[in-house]
């Protein structure tokens, strides 16, 4: 397991670290052409070599390095403005994908998926997905009795800022209660209210404040109740 951990932090810190911006907008524009990205595999490959340390995984790191420049040049290639954010992510999710294989077929370590699936990590996981779209889903519903349209002034909001918030604040408060950290769910509390009240006095929108009210206590009473009963249960 140190040996995976080790890969992982390698990874992290080779891609986000040590890859300057202008390396990437040079990587960006000359593509297959620009020495900055056999040099950033470089790097991944040396850094892993010494981090490691160890001759007997040379195949381990020579694959890494080799997968690492096909993701890398296989990106640049085909990546657009329009599909950058999502090559990114994919490019993430393999690179490390392909460390977990590796990890696997050069250490001999036996994956044994029982350690991964069980009851624990299960809930956590209906908790973890039924905080996200399932419960935005629940409070667009609700909100349906309103007609938001002639809530909100003329300046209007950013598509789906709403929704992104609810998940992320949920999430957050139902990781705090897990940890047992309801001094952070106060003050995350108390942050969204500066902010979001803030504005809301300046508007003076009574219909609005008392929307954001409501939904913010509905979103932090469904995040609290879940947290409540995955820590109950386990």
């Amino acid at each position: 397991m140190m040996i995976l951990i080790k890969l992982l932090l390698v990874h992290f810190i080779g891609d986000f670290f040590l890859q300057p911006k202008k390396w990437v907008k040079e990587k960006e524009q000359k593509k297959l052409k620009s020495n900055k990205l056999y040099l950033h595999v470089l790097i991944h490959v040396v850094l892993t070599s010494i981090v490691l340390w160890d001759t007997s995984l040379w195949g381990l790191i020579a694959t890494i390095g080799i997968t690492h420049l096909i993701i890398d040049a296989t990106k640049l290639l085909i990546q657009k403005k329009k599909t950058k954010r999502l090559l990114f992510f994919i490019d993430q999710i393999l690179h490390i994908t392909v460390i977990f294989i590796c990890y696997y077929l050069f250490t001999e370590t036996i994956f044994d998926l029982n350690i991964l699936v069980t009851e624990n990590s299960l809930l956590l996981l209906i908790c973890v997905l039924f905080l996200t779209t399932p419960s935005a889903i629940i409070m667009k519903t609700f909100f349906s009795i309103w007609d938001i349209k002639t809530i909100l002034n003329k300046n209007g909001s950013l598509k789906n800022s709403g929704t992104y918030i609810g998940i992320l604040e949920r999430l957050l408060v139902f990781i705090f209660i897990v940890l047992d950290q309801w001094e952070a769910v106060g003050f995350l509390i108390t942050a969204k209210s500066v902010f979001s009240f803030g504005n809301l006095r300046v508007s003076k929108q009574r219909q609005l404040t008392e929307y954001i009210l409501i939904g913010t206590l509905i979103s932090f009473g469904i995040a609290i109740i879940t947290g409540i009963f995955y820590t109950s249960i386990i």
